[in-house]
């Protein structure tokens, strides 16, 4: 059999050292958490005191250990006592308050507060523990409600006395607390003060401190008058803050709408007095275009009436030319018909007035026999036979001179007739020369002698 080499054995050696050392090392620390503190006792009598995180150094057989907890307990209190309040006359009027709290006690940090912790209050049961902590710290702060005025629960240095209503009289000398000579960095709150004060002893009894009381609610009836008035009054206050925004806010909307209306109104004037004035314009227009317009007219009328005139001037010139060459012709005409009668008289004699007087004998012999009737001749003859004949001879004149003012008028007729007919209408006719009458012969009379 051959025997192994001093390397292999060395290499045995040292692996099985790798494998054994962790295991005696693990029976010898052991691991001390976070939030714990770990207690070994050893066969000598002493204890020493390991805080976790670490290790914990420990012999089996020669050691015993044990383990606690580090962290902070939180205990929750109802407080429910009477206060130390006063009336004005001295005489006890306490007022029933309820205070909801948490208290947070810890392990003292000397290793005798930590043996005694582990001693008397870690070997109770957990149950065990949170009543103790309840019973100890309620107790004590009924006896420090007991010992507080009710305002001195809601943070206030000093208390004022009550009346018989129980609410703090107004008119009241403060009254200062029994406790305010205690000393304390948390002079602010006086229920956490006296709590302290008064358990730190029975705590330290049981291995722990009182580190700090969180005061959740304080319950009275005071308190919730005062509340309800404060609620009451701040409701109020916020009415009354709420009805000055809101006639604030309706202000200036009225504001708002005041200038708009304003405004409004600006741009209606605005628009009138344009408007107006595009009226005036307008009308100045009219009046200008009207004045225009009769300028025009007056200037057409007035061409119109020259025009007129012009050709009135010039139908009046043309018609009394027209009229003028006529009446020369008519008296020419006339002046040849009276010559050519007297010719045809001188040249017939007496015998073409007695044909003309056989032709107008049937339309003169009447009128000559009337006026005969009506007339009132006397002749007066010397010898009385030739009175007859005068008045014979002077009829017959009579007649020639008619009969030959009838020939001339016959004569003409037929002229004038025909300037009638030449005469344009409607304008006024001139006035014609009276037409010359032909000489007449006038007969000769007939002497008649003188009456005897």
């Amino acid at each position: 059999m051959e025997i192994p080499s001093p390397l292999i054995i060395i290499a045995c050696l040292v692996v099985v050292l790798f494998i054994l050392l962790p295991i005696l090392v693990t029976m010898f620390l052991r691991t001390v958490d976070a939030g714990t503190i770990r207690l070994v006792s050893w066969l000598s009598g002493g204890t020493k005191t390991y805080r976790g995180p670490g290790k914990s150094w420990e012999i089996p057989l020669f050691t015993t250990g044990t383990t606690i907890p580090a962290k902070a307990i939180n205990i929750d209190l109802d407080i429910a006592d009477q206060t130390a309040d006063v009336d004005r006359q001295g005489q006890p009027r306490p007022i029933k308050v309820r205070v909801l709290a948490s208290a947070i006690v810890s392990v003292g940090d000397s290793n005798e507060t930590i043996k005694t912790a582990a001693n008397r209050f870690f070997s109770m049961p957990p149950s065990i523990q949170t009543s103790t902590l309840t019973d100890l710290l309620t107790s004590t702060g009924r006896r420090a409600i007991n010992l507080l005025h009710h305002d001195e629960l809601f943070n206030a240095k000093v208390s004022f006395p009550l009346d018989n209503s129980g609410k703090p009289a107004v008119d009241a000398q403060p009254v200062q607390s029994a406790v305010s000579t205690i000393p304390s960095a948390e002079d602010d709150d006086r229920l956490a003060i006296i709590i302290k004060s008064a358990c730190s002893r029975e705590l330290q009894d049981l291995g722990l401190v009182f580190n700090s009381l969180n005061i959740k609610e304080v319950q009275s009836e005071v308190a919730e008058a005062r509340r309800r008035q404060s609620a009451v009054e701040a409701k109020a206050n916020a009415d009354i803050v709420q009805a000055d925004q809101e006639r604030r806010a309706r202000e200036a909307q009225l504001g708002a709408e005041q200038a708009v209306n304003d405004k409004q109104r600006d741009l209606e004037q605005t628009r009138a007095r344009n408007a107006a004035v595009i009226a005036e314009a307008e009308a100045q227009k009219q009046v200008a275009l009207g004045a225009l317009r009769e300028a025009e007219l007056r200037a057409t009328q007035i061409a119109q009436a020259t025009a007129d005139a012009e050709k009135l001037k010039l139908n009046a010139t043309a018609q009394a030319e027209a009229e003028a060459i006529r009446l020369r012709r008519t008296a020419e005409a006339q002046a040849d018909a009276i010559r050519e009668v007297n010719k045809a008289i001188s040249e017939g004699g007496d015998a073409y007035l007695t044909l003309r007087q056989l032709e107008l004998l049937p339309q003169i012999a009447p009128v000559i026999a009337n006026a005969l009737a009506q007339a009132k001749l006397i002749n007066i003859s010397s010898d009385g036979r030739g009175a007859a004949g005068g008045a014979a001879d002077q009829i017959t004149g009579v007649i020639q001179t008619i009969l030959a003012a009838q020939l001339v008028n016959t004569a003409l007729k037929p002229d004038q007739q025909a300037a009638t007919v030449v005469q344009p209408a409607p304008q006024p006719a001139p006035v014609a020369a009276p037409a010359p009458v032909a000489p007449v012969t006038p007969a000769r009379p007939t002497r008649t002698p003188p009456v005897q």
